[in-house]
């Protein structure tokens, strides 16, 4: 071997050696200690009371979204008028007063989501403090929903949908993908997924720690397993999505664990979802995770649980941001004002 076969094959080994080199082991759990720290810095102890109704109120809202554009807040939400969901937009320059916009997602006779189209915007920066604004993929904005042909509520097959616009922050149609991009009759679903796919929730995971960009967090059930869990499935291009894991990685095997929402705090990851019936009611929890793979749950007091009489019945579904100092968990409350958006904060503003 010559001098330079000699140099080129040092070469390729060092190559090899800090290509190969495996990442540092992130830690598996999160200790008790960290999880108290983490609990006592997002709590929302103080309840504002209801911020948005729809301005039918025989009609039902659910499901808030709330990001920034330009100075303004914006929010997506989702309303049941006893046939099925849409998904519409509202507006506020202060995340206290919302003003109807109008819909991004419509009822479609003939189509396998003619009458569930329940919209959870993508992509809205999980970074705690920072803008909430959103970002395109490929020159649009992305927009999961809950789909399903069926009338009624959450009625018949339902799964997930894609929707992409250019715009995000008009009261238009969003462009959806043709076909459902996750279904419970896959051959790829996964126990706990076979009957129904609920709602999802998708970021992007800058530093692939999952394999993929792009992350879905989403609540189903199976045909066994009737109570809801909270699984994942990665992606590179929003539209094809490949389920992670063989297991859930929120569950009680009991109740429900859904509608989970990523936020990352300093060096961890937290999961805001909700409970229901593991317990008395539906209430607010969280988890928290060092990789978007391994979660701890918290076991301690609810962030919220029902306590007023507009959340008296159920106090879930959050959207919670952090801006100038405070704390805001918007959450889906039933109670005596019917099903509407209320809001718990950090510091009291009334």
């Amino acid at each position: 071997m010559n001098r330079i076969q000699k140099l080129l094959l040092f070469t390729l080994c060092c190559w090899g050696w800090v290509c190969c080199k495996p990442s540092p082991q992130l830690p598996a759990d999160v200790s008790a200690e960290r999880m108290q720290e983490m609990y006592e810095r997002i709590k929302t102890p103080f309840k504002y009371g209801v911020v948005f109704q729809h301005s039918d109120t025989s009609k039902l809202v659910d499901s808030p979204t709330i990001f920034r554009y330009e100075g303004d807040w914006y929010m997506t939400y989702i309303v049941f008028d006893g046939k099925g969901y849409e998904t519409w937009l509202a507006k506020s320059s202060n995340l206290l007063d919302w003003e109807e916009q109008g819909r991004l997602l419509s009822f479609t006779p003939g189509t396998w989501d003619a009458n569930q189209k329940a919209g959870y915007l993508a992509l809205v920066d999980i970074h705690w403090g920072a803008g909430n604004e959103v970002a395109r993929h490929e020159g649009n904005y992305w927009m999961s929903y809950l789909g399903g042909a069926t009338e009624g509520y959450e009625a018949g097959t339902l799964g997930v949908g894609m929707a992409k616009s250019q715009s995000l922050v008009l009261a238009e149609e969003w462009e959806r993908i043709a076909t459902p991009v996750l279904l419970p009759g896959d051959s790829s679903a996964r126990w706990f997924e076979t009957d129904k796919i609920y709602k999802s929730h998708i970021i992007r995971d800058e530093d692939e720690l999952t394999g993929y960009p792009f992350v879905m967090y989403y609540n189903a059930k199976g045909d066994t397993a009737t109570y809801e869990s909270i699984g994942m499935a990665g992606s590179r291009d929003m539209v094809n999505w490949t389920r992670i894991g063989d297991e859930p990685v929120i569950t009680r095997g009991e109740g429900i664990c859904g509608d989970a929402q990523i936020v990352k705090i300093d060096d961890l990851y937290v999961m805001f979802y909700f409970g229901a019936f593991w317990k008395p009611g539906a209430f607010e929890r969280f988890a928290c995770s060092y990789d978007l793979l391994h979660w701890t749950d918290w076991e301690g007091e609810d962030l919220v649980s029902p306590s007023e009489p507009y959340d008296s019945m159920y106090a879930h579904k959050p959207w919670v941001i952090h801006w100038e100092g405070v704390t805001y968990h918007f959450y889906n409350a039933v109670g005596d004002q019917g099903r509407v958006i209320a809001l718990a904060t950090s510091v009291p503003l009334n």
